[in-house]
């Protein structure tokens, strides 16, 4: 493999044998990375006038990144979270390189020193429950579509799944026996249960009679019977947002995504006591970390907690009452 074939050829085995072959990555993780080096490519073509099978190691320095970072969020308008995951995907790539290309070591090192950018962290959204209510009667439930984004969006508000595992969701996946759960694949390959209320089962028992799929069949099937896209999704809850904000304005100030649903599951277990672990192991979250983003939103949390402190004007101690006899000389 000589310098001048060794950039196109590393890039392709990157995704064929460490991502696909030994990483097992998913197809999400691929799409992700995938769409990183199109996104670099197009702007390295345009900058430096070379097709990406011409690009060589040396032309990937520390500088065109950095152009290339800025370009994101400058030109495209992309959030500091978008910009550091493709700089996540930059650098995953850099790492192998390294290994595989020493000739351009001090190049890949310069690439791997590139700091990801810090950015401020907001509340998490969520809905609160008439919120909830108001998007759920959206869907007109006289057809088709309706009866089945109404199942769709009931399932996601209390599980909490994930969009990529909402729709990979098959009608096998839903069991309605006792105990009655749905089955999903998440992040890590790992597979989890996810227990249904009574309203959720009806409702999902209800769609799967009017299905009538089979057992590897998408339970949330498009027009066409096909699986449901992401961008399918979202369509869906920005056409029922709208929907919703005719009966309650609150919507309007909040920008309604398929992942707010999912905070909103974790939010409605907080607020009824269930601990952080069981959140944890609900959602599918590797660490007791993530789900402490919901505590610190959680504003009912916080106003128990300042109603058990004492006020400033207040003497510390203990309260405690007059002697009786005292108290009736007081009083008179």
């Amino acid at each position: 493999m000589n310098a001048q074939t060794l950039f196109p050829a590393l890039l392709q085995t990157f995704f064929t044998d460490r991502l696909i072959r030994q990483r097992r990555a998913s197809p999400e993780t691929i799409a992700s990375y995938r769409d990183t080096f199109c996104l670099l490519f197009k702007f390295v073509q345009h900058h430096l006038n070379k097709a990406p099978s011409e690009l060589l190691m040396e032309d990937l320095d520390a500088s065109v990144i950095v152009a290339f970072l800025c370009w994101l969020e400058n030109e495209r308008k992309n959030h500091i979270r978008t910009r550091n995951a493709r700089l996540a995907a930059v650098h995953s790539f850099f790492k192998y390189a390294a290994l595989h290309d020493p000739v351009h070591s001090e190049v890949i090192q310069r690439v791997l020193a590139i700091p990801g950018k810090r950015c401020d962290k907001a509340p998490v959204q969520y809905l609160t429950r008439s919120e909830t209510e108001a998007l759920l009667a959206a869907p007109d439930q006289t057809t088709w579509g309706g009866r089945r984004d109404r199942t769709m969006l009931l399932l996601a508000v209390q599980t909490g799944l994930r969009v990529s595992e909402l729709i990979n969701l098959d009608c096998k996946d839903a069991v309605l026996s006792s105990g009655a759960h749905v089955r999903c694949v998440g992040k890590g390959r790992k597979e989890r249960c996810t227990p249904l209320r009574k309203e959720t089962v009806e409702a999902v028992r209800l769609w799967l009679d009017e299905r009538g799929g089979r057992l590897l069949d998408p339970l949330f099937p498009n027009a066409q019977g096909g699986r449901l896209s992401r961008d399918g999704v979202e369509y869906l809850l920005r056409k029922h947002v709208a929907t919703a904000l005719k009966k309650c304005a609150s919507l309007e100030k909040k920008q309604v995504s398929p992942h707010v649903l999912r905070h909103t599951a974790a939010m409605d277990l907080l607020q009824h006591g269930v601990d952080r672990s069981v959140i944890a192991l609900w959602l599918g979250h590797e660490t007791l970390e993530t789900v402490s983003v919901y505590v610190h939103a959680n504003l009912k949390m916080k106003e128990d907690a300042l109603a058990k402190t004492t006020p400033l004007e207040v003497p510390p101690g203990r309260y405690c009452p007059d002697d009786e006899l005292l108290a009736f000389l007081k009083n008179l």
